[in-house]
């Protein structure tokens, strides 16, 4: 060691700029992993979050209910999605509301479980006025996760019915439940190489406001999830030594991809307390989709149906833009992806990413 201390401090932040450059190639730990708690979506008030989780396969669904009604929107960037009733999230279409969103693995068989999600909410006689009845506003969003187990399970009518009656306005568990019970990433070079993921959440409150803003989301991405903070692969397509293959530096180097079309999705939401209009939960949505580009390399593929909703209880005091919201609802939106990783659990066939070495 120079006996120079001024040499000493050079030296040693040399060493730690060193350690910091080779973290990405070595995809070790970063500090940010160990964070403290994110806050979950519903700290936004004015709605419940419940899971199904089917462990058979595994594969579940989770719905988030709007006890008074939400303004929604919503954005779609992948090639291969799989919706339910998102036409009428359009700014110029009649319903002004919606009762509850759905994200359901089983792909497009998953669908069904938005049938019980309305028989929940009709029995608490919520929906859109329809003479002597209502009619419950349920959009829905699947993924992909039939390659995990017998293909014959998925979330049904009832797996809907039961989520609903889950839904709390509590703490929301993480990891390998409800939609994001069968998700997995790193899918680029087959899933031989694949990694297990989950469903995360993440929220924030701004500042001097009474607003909050939360995200949801399953991550089961074809590409690789970077830290959001520091750039580093947290789970992706891996090497037979266990490391990380880092599938964009594959692709530049003229690797070929054997990812199946429609085999993958991420799916989520973005909620807020704050009045919106559907114009402006749209853009919201819009933007939130800036969150998976900070976090998911590659995203919104031909080989994903990547789908994000976007919504409003209008229940805060304080006004906020558009262009804050949107921008506060990409960060929540990392950070829920990370989360979805870090809390998944190990599955034969894919490891999560708290079990590697």
């Amino acid at each position: 060691m120079p006996k120079n201390p001024d040499s000493a401090r050079s030296l040693r932040r040399t060493f730690v700029k060193t350690v910091a450059a080779l973290a990405p190639a070595l995809g070790t730990a970063s500090p940010s992993e160990e964070r403290s708690p994110s806050g979950r979506i519903t700290e936004v008030a004015g709605l419940r979050v419940g899971h199904f989780t089917d462990k058979r396969r595994p594969t579940g669904c989770t719905v988030i209910l709007f006890d008074n009604g939400a303004v929604a929107g919503v954005d779609v960037r992948g090639s291969a999605p799989g919706t339910r009733e998102t036409d009428l999230l359009q700014p110029t279409n009649t319903v002004q509301k919606v009762n509850a969103i759905l994200l359901s693995g089983g792909s497009a068989f998953g669908l069904s479980a938005a049938g019980g999600v309305m028989r929940f909410l009709a029995e608490h006689g919520q929906g859109f006025p329809a003479g002597h009845t209502v009619v419950p506003i349920v959009p829905a969003a699947i993924l992909f996760d039939l390659e995990l187990g017998d293909p014959k399970i998925f979330p049904d009518e009832q797996s809907g019915y039961v989520a609903c009656q889950a839904a709390s306005n509590g703490a929301v568990e993480e990891g390998c439940v409800g939609a994001g019970a069968g998700a997995t990433v790193g899918k680029l070079f087959g899933s031989g190489s694949a990694m297990k993921s989950g469903l995360g959440t993440a929220s924030i409150t701004i500042r001097g406001t009474d607003i909050s803003v939360g995200a949801l989301v399953a991550v089961n991405a074809v590409g690789d999830v970077r830290d959001h903070r520091t750039g580093i692969i947290l789970a992706g397509a891996r090497d037979r030594n266990g490391g990380f293959l880092d599938s964009m530096s594959q692709v530049i180097g003229g690797a070929s991809v054997k990812a199946r079309v429609g085999t993958n999705t991420t799916v989520g939401i973005v909620a807020t307390n704050a009045s919106l209009t559907k114009t402006e939960a749209t853009k919201i949505a819009q933007m939130a989709h800036d969150g998976l580009a900070r976090t998911i390399n590659p995203v919104h593929t031909a080989y994903d149906g990547d789908t994000l909703f976007a919504a409003g209880t209008g229940l805060a005091k304080d006004r906020a833009d558009v262009s804050t919201l949107g921008a506060v609802g990409a960060e929540v939106m990392a950070e829920a992806v990370n989360r979805a990783v870090l809390t998944a659990t190990t599955i034969p066939g894919y490891p999560a990413r708290r079990d590697l070495k």
